[in-house]
């Protein structure tokens, strides 16, 4: 199963963020939700991004952040040295993409969401 950290993350079940965990968890996967917001997400507490706490073994990181908040993430998210980060609708970034594969890291414009659904995760 592929760990997966959500950056955005809510507690709030009409945001795509906690679809994403619950749909995570439905399809196995296991999951760190990160945000500047406190709360938790299906039992799991929300860390604090400020702290720009250490994820060990991390397959993919999916973006809930839009582009113009990123730049302030770039290398904490490029620490975590997830294989893969998933740009979900409207955070979107050139220059974020770029940095990823200039770590190895593939960088996928795509849904979260759309991905577990159809086998794609």
């Amino acid at each position: 199963m592929k760990k997966t950290v959500i950056i955005g993350a809510s507690d709030n079940p009409s945001r795509y963020s906690f679809m994403a965990a619950q749909m995570l968890q439905q399809y196995g996967h296991p999951f760190v939700p990160v945000s500047n917001k406190s709360g938790d997400v299906l039992g799991q507490p929300i860390l604090d991004i400020q702290t720009q706490p250490a994820i060990p073994d991390v397959d993919t990181v999916t973006l809930y952040l839009g582009p113009q908040h990123q730049p302030a993430w770039y290398d904490y998210i490029l620490s975590l040295k997830p294989n893969r980060i998933i740009f979900n609708p409207g955070t979107e970034n050139n220059e974020f993409e770029r940095l990823a594969r200039q770590q190895g890291i593939e960088p996928i414009e795509a849904c979260t969401l759309v991905m577990l659904r159809t086998g794609q995760y």
